[in-house]
């Protein structure tokens, strides 16, 4: 029987895609903790079965690799650091069941206190799914120190749930995170990373509780997410660029922030968009705040399409931060801002000072643009901008920023 050409190639086409396929299966291995003594009954500390695992996963010989935490388990995890670099050029950490902090802070003992899991020198990461990091803060915001004659200043502080450290390529994914100590997602000197369609919770007077944390890293995007804490849903910090945020719903907490920036030394921010987010019930929505006597710069940062729900502090540029208001700086360097810009933001304050530019006496903000922005008192009550050497230009905004100096 003869064959068409026609049939050739179709007979040719399947066989091909069937030997691509037998070759992709065979280049993915999955590994589930259970396989590795996990116990996953809450109780049972889970964390020697999950090192295991990870060892044997990050030593995989496959180029994909993925790690699966079972639903319906509930897996106790103390403090520990999960290592790179690893052989596949890609680890898919599936999270469908629960994973938990301990009860207790003995089991930092001998552990340093700032730190629940750590992901560290592992690129082309993912960790997605609908389970749940359980960071079991409360034992921490009711007495955070960890030695009572201490400086509250230094040692009130307990671990972030989840920090990733140089893992480049970064994706994150329909996870939720609660009750974290401190700081719920800490990025810092990352690149290329995605966050979308998470969750964030903690109780709007748990201390300290970020949301997501960006220092160091680059091409940022976090998108589509819901964050509630008791401090800024997500804060960018010295050493980022090229970072988008978009679609949040933050409250509560202390809204959007670049910095604080300057305590430290010389720090740089630059090239920062949040677009179509929602603030409601916070202490701010957007600001950025840098202490006194600082240097560096922040440059390029657009807030638009922001809405405003009840907010205290809509918006804000502070060149004089100083949050706990004693032995603060009295110094006339500052960390330069300039080419920001507030355009298509609405809503409502329990402020009446609805837009305060703040900027040092003698470094000043450069190039601000304030467009069609329109905040009304919660209260009925007039509203009004204030400014202290803040330069740039306003177009159709209520109320109307008529301190702004034109250059």
């Amino acid at each position: 029987m003869m064959i068409s050409n026609s049939q050739f190639y179709l007979v040719t086409f399947l066989v091909l895609l069937c030997i691509v396929s037998s070759v992709r299966s065979a280049d993915i291995k999955t590994f589930n903790v259970i396989d590795f003594g996990a116990v996953g009954d809450g109780r049972t500390d889970d964390l020697p079965a999950f090192l295991k695992a990870w060892e044997a996963v990050c030593q995989s010989e496959s180029s994909r690799v993925i790690l699966v935490i079972p639903k319906r388990k509930k897996f106790l995890l103390k403090p520990s650091e999960f290592d790179g670099p690893c052989k596949p050029s890609s680890i898919h950490i599936q999270v469908s069941g629960n994973i938990i902090a301990p009860n207790s802070k003995s089991a930092w003992d001998g552990a340093a206190t700032n730190a629940w899991l750590t992901f560290a020198n592992i690129d082309h990461l993912t960790v997605n799914g609908n389970g749940v990091f359980d960071g079991q803060g409360h034992i921490w915001w009711s007495n955070a120190c960890t030695n009572d004659n201490t400086s509250p200043e230094t040692q009130c502080k307990g671990p972030t749930a989840l920090i990733f450290r140089r893992c480049d390529q970064l994706r994150v994914r329909g996870v939720t995170i609660i009750r974290s100590a401190r700081s719920h997602i800490i990025l810092t000197a990352c690149n290329e990373v995605s966050i979308a369609n998470i969750r964030i919770m903690s109780p709007g007077d748990s201390l300290n509780t970020d949301g997501i944390d960006v220092s160091g890293s680059t091409n940022v995007q976090i998108q589509n997410s819901l964050i509630a804490t008791g401090d800024d849903c997500i804060a960018i910090g010295g050493g980022s660029s090229n970072i988008s945020i978009s679609g949040i719903t933050c409250g509560p907490g202390h809204g959007i922030s670049i910095g604080s920036l300057g305590e430290g030394g010389f720090e740089v921010v630059e090239d920062v968009n949040v677009r179509n987010c929602t603030m409601k019930d916070t202490l701010a929505g957007v600001r950025i705040k840098t202490w006194q006597g600082g240097e560096g710069y922040a440059r390029r940062i657009a807030f638009e399409g922001i809405v405003f729900i009840a907010v205290n502090n809509p918006i804000i540029l502070d060149q004089f931060y100083c949050p706990s208001r004693v032995n603060c700086k009295k110094d006339t360097a500052a960390v330069a801002l300039s080419d920001i810009t507030f355009r298509g933001i609405l809503g409502t304050s329990l402020m009446d000072e609805v837009i305060n530019l703040s900027c040092s006496e003698t470094v000043g903000c450069k190039n601000i643009l304030v467009d069609r922005v329109y905040i009304s008192s919660v209260n009925g009550n007039p509203v009004h901008a204030k400014c202290i050497n803040a330069h740039g230009r306003y177009t159709h905004t209520s109320p109307a920023v008529k301190c702004l100096l034109l250059p």
